[in-house]
């Protein structure tokens, strides 16, 4: 199978330019070996899971792969520095994270070997995390489902691509190789893929949540601050409908009582998730109110995703849903992909004035 070469592929080791987002409730080892076996970057997702999950959860990777792969760490967690330490014992070979980690986790992660990978939502962003250190960035388009922000990846890309000097890659909008081709004349190096892969026969989402987003068209998502106070990219459904709908006061009414069960889903306790709400409240500048309809995002997503109560349940998701409409391997989503943008760079390489009196350019 043909590759390409990327500076992404060659900082951490994959054949292929493709990241598989680290989606909270979606991207566990089945996924993440999956892609990794695949040629791809596939990244665990821990927000939602303990430190003992986290470890179960690696460990569960490691035996069903010898690929590398990464994880996602929530950077204002509480116990971020004790995640970097089991990354670093276990050997894992990126480090992503959601929010910008401080200088002295990447440093720490870069002196054991581990490429860190921040996403980000600006230019500015990226030159931050850049001088920090760095190895690549993410940058996300409005396009991308869960949190994200109001530029297009048409625009956001190139700002970011001429801000910063370190591998690039794009996400938001992205589903196939003509996407990947154009994401790599941008001078991205590699494309990042949330929904894309959620439709997968390795993603554990339920059948019929699955077929609840293959269901969905174009216009078939909104972005919502009343899932948890942040813009979040989700499908449309009654119950979005009805936090959309509904008074502030009922929505803070649900994030007291999320609050409480995500307390008890992760064992967290009182002092640990203030000590959380107090650096989520530093590092994002919201309202204590915004802090504690943050709880709503991980039961919602949780309702939904792993669950499959589409009723009670929030399902995020990018605008790319409404042009998918199956449910392959990993494996061959990869392939066809790779072999897809392989056949629109030549496309357009067939296009160039190659002619001994010529410049080179197009015709």
């Amino acid at each position: 199978m043909t590759t390409l070469s990327t500076p992404l592929t060659e900082l951490v080791g994959v054949r292929h330019p493709i990241v598989q987002t680290g989606m909270g409730w979606v991207a566990g080892p089945s996924l993440v070996a999956a892609t990794a076996d695949a040629g791809g970057l596939g990244i665990l997702a821990s927000a939602t899971m303990t430190y003992d999950e986290l470890a179960a959860a690696i460990a569960k990777t490691r035996r069903a792969t010898s690929c590398p792969f990464g994880v996602n760490i929530r950077a204002d967690a509480t116990d971020a520095r004790q995640r970097v330490d089991l990354l670093i014992r276990e050997g894992v070979r990126v480090a992503s994270f959601a929010l910008a980690p401080r200088p002295d986790l990447i440093a720490t992660l870069k002196e054991a070997g581990v490429v860190v990978i921040p996403s980000v939502g600006a230019a500015k962003h990226a030159r931050k995390v850049a001088q920090w250190g760095a190895d690549a960035v993410v940058v996300q388009g409005g396009e991308g489902g869960g949190h994200t922000g109001p530029v297009a990846t048409t625009l956001l890309l190139p700002s970011v691509l001429d801000a910063v000097d370190i591998p690039v890659v794009a996400a938001g909008g992205f589903f196939d190789g003509r996407g990947l081709a154009a994401a790599l004349s941008y001078g991205a190096a590699g494309v990042a893929m949330g929904t894309r892969f959620l439709l997968t026969q390795e993603s554990t989402v339920p059948d019929a949540v699955k077929r609840k987003y293959l269901e969905s068209g174009l216009d078939g998502t909104v972005v919502s601050t009343r899932v948890d106070g942040m813009p979040h990219r989700v499908l449309r459904t009654p119950l979005v409908e009805s936090l959309e709908n509904g008074s502030h006061a009922t929505g803070f009414v649900n994030a007291v009582r999320s609050a409480v069960r995500f307390r008890k889903m992760t064992g967290m306790s009182l002092r640990a998730m203030v000590r959380d709400g107090v650096e989520m409240r530093r590092s994002r500048d919201l309202s204590w109110a915004q802090v504690l309809m943050a709880a709503n995002t991980p039961m919602m997503l949780k309702s939904g995703l792993v669950q499959g109560d589409t009723d009670a349940g929030v399902l995020a998701s990018g605008q790319v849903v409404g042009v998918l409409d199956d449910v392959p391997t990993v494996e061959q989503l990869i392939e066809h992909i790779v072999h897809d943008a392989v056949a629109a760079i030549e496309r357009l390489g067939a296009t160039l004035d190659r002619s001994d009196d010529a410049t080179p350019g197009v015709r």
